[in-house]
């Protein structure tokens, strides 16, 4: 039976991707690299911190990883107060309050920073819905590694049988995968070319795991 859902928040809850793409690509532009849009796109569902590791490496810049962290997250700041277009993902409250009045348990497992994490919840009032917030950044390992939904399945206080991952990326997947949870993939159309081969259901609208229709995949 289905007791926790793990939430991911880029792409499932909130639509921050179009505010993440102009921060990435301002700081590209500041420190001069060329970034194509595929490459940019197979970051998707990694920490700030490891994409910008990555970036350091391959392109033998003599910056610490954090000056490109910082850069993109104060472009990521300003934009995140003055964009009107930020908005919760169509249909996400209502599967919110759907599993919450189910007497499910609700965590949210996000790549994201904290400080992001917790704007976005103040501005679309979410804490009520949630007993704990993880971000990715907070940890050794970030997406695909397993270890940000092992630790949400712990706080959530349920066995993994009987827990469930909604996310949008590849890497996401993957991750919830290695932790042996049930995933679904909802077919985000702000994440591009990501893999959703490896879910065990993948959905386009959040309708379609309203409870109890999902609970059918619990029940042995």
């Amino acid at each position: 039976m289905l007791k926790a859902v793990l939430f991911d928040m880029d792409g499932v809850i909130v639509d921050t991707e179009p505010l993440h793409h102009k921060a990435y690509f301002g700081m590209f532009d500041h420190y001069q690299i060329e970034v194509s849009e595929e490459q940019y796109q197979s970051f998707t569902g990694q920490s700030t911190i490891n994409v910008c590791k990555q970036l350091c490496a391959f392109f033998e810049l003599p910056n610490p990883p954090k000056d490109l962290v910082d850069k993109k997250r104060s472009i990521f700041k300003k934009l995140f107060k003055s964009d009107p277009d930020l908005d919760l993902i169509v249909g996400v409250r209502e599967l919110i309050q759907n599993y919450h009045e189910a007497g499910l348990t609700l965590v949210l497992a996000s790549s994201a920073s904290m400080g992001t994490i917790n704007s976005v919840f103040e501005r679309f009032n979410l804490d009520q819905y949630f007993v704990d917030k993880l971000s990715g950044a907070d940890l050794e390992a970030s997406k695909p590694h397993p270890e940000i939904f092992q630790k949400a399945a712990q706080s959530s206080g349920f066995p993994i049988e009987n827990c469930m991952v909604i996310e949008d990326s590849t890497s996401g997947i993957q991750a919830a995968k290695a932790a042996h949870i049930y995933c679904v993939a909802f077919k985000s159309p702000h994440s591009k070319n990501q893999d959703y081969s490896k879910a065990d259901k993948v959905i386009s609208n959040f309708e379609e795991i309203h409870y109890p229709k999902i609970n059918q995949f619990f029940i042995n």
